[in-house]
């Protein structure tokens, strides 16, 4: 169980955006499981039906190769192009692997993917605050402009000569 743990920190950090949307690929999945990526595609063809686009597709090179200039890593030495799995196709992989582990791993992955939902979601909350804060503070900096523009208008003001008074 204390691999399990380890394997749930770690979940959030293989959780990439592709296609707009938050996938793992099939070789960190089959990590987790403990089993071959080769045994988990297997699995995954011989169950077609249970895995539609919007649960699994195939990346494109070029989508290799912005993944591996995000993560700073090679991913190479495969032969074929891998799998991503949203969130459902994970969802989905425990019936397929049916293991005991396949069904711990997938519910520590789907507490990363809420997790990860969360801080999204409190993200977009404080932009919103720290957007309302720079609209008062602009509106505080145009006042504090006028003040000071009115300052100057004071100090630069010529004096007028002084009358003589002649007699």
């Amino acid at each position: 169980m204390s691999k399990l743990i380890l394997i749930s920190e770690g979940i959030e950090n293989k959780i990439y955006f592709i296609r707009g949307v938050k996938v793992l690929l099939d070789e960190d999945l089959a990590k987790m499981y403990q089993v071959s990526t080769k045994r988990l595609n297997e699995q995954v063809k011989r169950n077609k039906k249970r895995f539609p686009k919007d649960f699994m597709f195939q990346l494109t090179f070029e989508e290799i190769e912005n993944l591996r200039s995000q993560i700073a890593t090679s991913k190479g030495g495969r032969r074929y192009l891998p799998y991503a799995f949203t969130e459902q196709g994970v969802a989905m992989l425990s019936g397929v692997l049916n293991s005991k582990r396949a069904v711990l791993v997938n519910i520590e992955i789907m507490r990363a993917f809420v997790r990860l939902r969360k801080v999204i979601s409190q993200n977009k909350e404080l932009a919103k605050k720290i957007e309302e804060l720079e609209g008062k503070y602009e509106k505080h900096d145009m006042d504090i402009q006028g003040i000071f523009n009115a300052i100057h208008k004071i100090l630069t003001i010529e004096e007028r000569p002084k009358r003589k008074v002649g007699f």
